[in-house]
């Protein structure tokens, strides 16, 4: 089993940054792809970015340019800087990774999310 947890989440003025963060933990051989998910109220879940195990970066149009995905492979830790924060980036910010676990299978796994508002 793989467990992802989020934290870094809050309350920020619009045009502020907030920097989240996912530590994954649990017995797995690896982890591939990683990626970042959000849900506003009454959305649904759209895909926010991802980075690949190598390091290639996708993100969604809506953040491109204002948000960074990196990760920290030795402490199988993802990240999230968000800069230039808009209301409508106000949702609950999941992290999705792939593993493959001890027995060679694959399986993907959730955070339960970190609340992200921007209000001024």
């Amino acid at each position: 089993q793989v467990q992802l947890v989020e934290s870094g989440g809050g309350l920020v003025q619009p045009g502020g940054s907030l920097r989240l963060s996912c530590a994954a933990s649990g017995s797995f051989l690896s982890i591939n792809t990683m990626g970042w998910y959000r849900q506003a109220p009454g959305k649904e879940r759209e895909l926010v970015a991802t980075i690949t195990s190598g390091g290639t970066t996708r993100y969604s149009d809506s953040v491109k340019g204002r948000f960074t995905i990196s990760r920290d492979k030795s402490k199988n830790t993802l990240y999230l800087q968000m800069n230039s924060l808009k209301p409508e980036d106000t949702a609950v910010y999941c992290c999705n990774a792939y593993a493959v676990r001890r027995d060679y299978s694959g399986g993907t796994y959730w955070g339960k999310g970190t609340l992200v508002t921007v209000s001024s």
